[in-house]
């Protein structure tokens, strides 16, 4: 898979895909990073990419000529690749939209912004806006370096087994459950029985429980109303019965710990009381 960035500081880039997995992808020849720079396709003896905005304001945005010339550039060297601004506008990346891109069979092509952002007719040569979230950043770099490091995480053989991406937190639409390696004790802290027991259904079980209840307790709102119904509300009449002990075992498991988080703030309120 290739991925290619407009950018001004394409050194940000090629830091970011030297390292670690993305380099080992990229020396296997499973991705292919590229970039080119807006500045190449100035006039001016200062390279000029930006300007003040028409209407007034502060800051200044990236003019057209320089962006959409490097745009076509990019889209010779790749004419079937998805064009993709890194913008504040765009959707917000979550784990289904990297599924989307990586089973896409297309190469990218990232847009990356600074200063105020993009002239808006920059636009018309571009698939779609995307941003990383609520909040705002110096460029558009960073982002479009996630993105790639997150869709890469899908290409076989870039990590030791498929199964890693496909079981990663957000993959399955829940929290991650807690991992543990060697030592069994350290510092009187003790790997949970079930993991070391060799009981494949009865570590499954235990997985699934960890995810559903961290997912609850940190973000309701990726479980679905079905998944919510089964950990907080009445359970269906009809249910196998190996599903039922299932949730009732993990009901009562959270009703203990929240039951328990309560007693120990009551305790540290007495105690600062």
């Amino acid at each position: 898979m290739k991925f290619l960035f407009v950018t001004l500081f394409p050194e940000q880039i090629e830091q970011a895909a030297s390292h670690s997995i993305l380099q080992r992808a990229a020396s296997k020849g499973l991705i292919e990073v590229s970039c080119i720079n807006p500045r190449d396709f100035t006039h001016d003896v200062h390279r000029t990419v930006d300007d003040s905005p028409f209407g007034g304001g502060a800051g200044m945005v990236l003019k057209p000529e320089p962006m959409v010339a490097a745009i076509r550039k990019a889209k010779e060297q790749l004419p079937n690749a998805r064009v993709i601004a890194m913008c504040p506008g765009g959707r917000t990346l979550k784990q289904s939209i990297v599924e989307e891109y990586a089973h896409s069979g297309q190469d990218f092509i990232f847009v990356c912004g600074h200063y105020e952002g993009f002239d808006e007719r920059i636009f018309h040569w571009v698939d779609e806006k995307l941003s990383i979230g609520d909040y705002v950043l110096t460029g558009g770099e960073m982002p479009a370096i996630i993105v790639m490091d997150a869709i890469s995480r899908f290409i076989p053989g870039v990590l030791g087994k498929i199964e890693s991406a496909e079981e990663d937190s957000f993959s399955t639409g829940l929290l991650e459950y807690p991992q543990y390696t060697r030592p069994v004790n350290f510092e009187g802290m003790e790997v949970p029985e079930v993991l070391r027991s060799g009981n494949h259904a009865l570590i499954n079980s235990w997985r699934l429980k960890q995810s559903l209840k961290a997912t609850l307790a940190l973000r309701p709102d990726l479980l679905s109303a079905e998944q919510k119904e089964l950990l907080t509300g009445r359970l269906p009449y009809k249910m196998k019965k190996s599903e039922r002990r299932f949730y009732e075992e993990l009901r009562a498991e959270i009703a203990a710990e929240q039951e328990t988080r309560a007693n120990a703030e009551v305790k540290e309120d007495e105690a600062n009381g």
